[in-house]
């Protein structure tokens, strides 16, 4: 049939409001990204339960080869209908081919009865989503509902949660996640289902989870709808800002942002600019609060310049190397300090580590330049560091026996001293210094 004029305008006309439609049906909210174009798989792979740590290690090759199994697998059980994604609840899961940080993620998903399902955060399982009708489960949790970290260890904060929230089956369920560093919270249908809580590493769980890493839509065993999947990613300020206000009654800011009262040592080797303390070029010693602490929490953010060297004296006895007279200094190190510097250093001297003792997990800095959180806790004779939302560290000096280069500790059972930064002649700063006794 020939088309006229007429005919050909009405089908571009109509073209148009179908583009209309589905680009509404994915539109983000400000800030945010579609994950899925509500019109096909473009931004996904297959993936599976496989430590992403891993699947990184593989050479190019090896890579190309699984995710090429792993995606066809996948689109054999995973589809499009309209704007939604639809799994039939089996094969492998559908795998942002993008990896993700610090972010908000918004997600809907509608299922059926004896399903049960997830979200993987960084590629680690999982955001809980299953049937808490179905008695079966019950045993494993399943009455209390949807949104929990299930994977974290029994009684772990965030595995079971805080409030029953899914829908009836038939009704789409929306999910707001928040992830700092290994913090999770969860908001299932706009109710408080997770707080802030640790997301553990299911891999390894002697380690934190990977800094950046997929999103996993999971698939297990019923069909499942997913759509308006929406990611925004987080910058350093705005991260900082949410890991500091958890948690905030009892702290006590003891840096007053302006000038060293409150302090005492070597004042002079340092400056206040900008609202830090800055140690000069050159200079350094330790720096201390004229108030002691026993247990205690502190809070700081810190930069370091490349190749920067510092630490955080902790029960300081006021005097001597706080390494070895305080309970001692917990490294503020460049990640990245052998390459700025070329020199090899012993594990138990990277940022984090108990100085000469104990070890902390590396790879969780931020870039040099950029602020880093971190958060210390010391209670007894234990002492957990806690680095842009990564538990790096969490040990009990106690049962520390062996030093490097077998250099005792003497202050290392000291149950009380000051708080201070230990400067190593680089421009290290710190600001919104804060201390909770405990």
């Amino acid at each position: 049939m020939k088309k006229t004029p007429t005919l050909i305008a009405l089908l571009c006309a109509l073209a148009l409001t179908s583009v209309g439609i589905a680009a509404k049906a994915v539109q983000p909210p400000p800030g945010f990204t579609a994950l899925f174009n509500g019109t096909d798989l473009t931004g996904w792979r297959g993936g599976d339960t496989f430590d992403h740590r891993k699947y990184l290690a593989m050479t190019d090759e090896q890579r190309a080869d699984q995710v090429a199994k792993w995606t066809a697998d996948m689109h054999s059980h995973t589809r499009v209908e309209g704007d939604e994604l639809v799994s039939d609840g089996h094969g492998k899961y559908a795998t942002t081919t993008k990896d993700y940080g610090d972010f908000e993620l918004l997600v809907e998903y509608k299922t059926v009865p004896l399903a049960d399902s997830g979200i993987y955060l960084r590629g680690v399982p999982q955001v809980q989503i299953w049937d808490h009708t179905n008695p079966k489960e019950f045993k494993n949790g399943a009455e209390k509902g949807s949104g929990g970290l299930w994977n974290n260890s029994p009684g772990a904060p965030g595995k079971d949660p805080l409030v029953l929230a899914d829908k009836p089956f038939g009704e789409w369920n929306q999910f707001r996640i928040l992830m700092v560093g290994s913090r999770v919270s969860v908001w299932l249908n706009e109710k408080l289902v997770v707080d802030h809580a640790i997301l553990e590493n299911y891999y390894d769980r002697k380690m934190p989870i990977p800094v950046k890493g997929p999103i996993e839509l999971q698939t297990h065993g019923a069909e499942i709808r997913w759509r308006n999947i929406f990611l925004r990613e987080i910058g350093t300020e705005e991260a900082n800002k949410i890991l500091g206000s958890k948690s905030k009654e009892g702290f006590t800011s003891v840096f007053n942002g302006t000038d060293f009262t409150g302090w005492e040592g070597p004042v002079e080797n340092y400056v206040v600019e900008n609202g830090a303390i800055r140690c000069k070029p050159e200079k350094g010693g330790t720096i201390f609060t004229k108030d002691e602490y026993s247990d205690f929490v502190a809070r700081v953010e810190f930069k370091v310049p490349a190749g920067g060297n510092n630490g955080l004296a902790i029960r300081y006895p006021g005097h001597g190397d706080t390494a070895y007279e305080g309970m001692c200094e917990l490294q503020v190190l460049d990640d990245n300090y052998e390459k700025a510097r070329g020199e090899k250093i012993d594990p138990r001297q990277a940022h984090g580590s108990a100085y000469g003792m104990v070890a902390a997990a590396r790879g969780f800095h931020r870039p040099v330049g950029e602020w880093n959180f971190e958060e210390v806790t010391v209670k007894g004779s234990t002492i957990k560091v806690e680095l842009n939302g990564f538990v790096i560290l969490n040990t009990d000096l106690a049962n520390v026996h062996e030093f490097m280069a077998n250099s005792k500790h003497p202050g290392k059972d000291r149950t009380s001293g000051h708080f201070g930064f230990a400067g190593h002649n680089d421009p290290v700063a710190f600001r919104d210094v804060e201390i909770k006794k405990l």
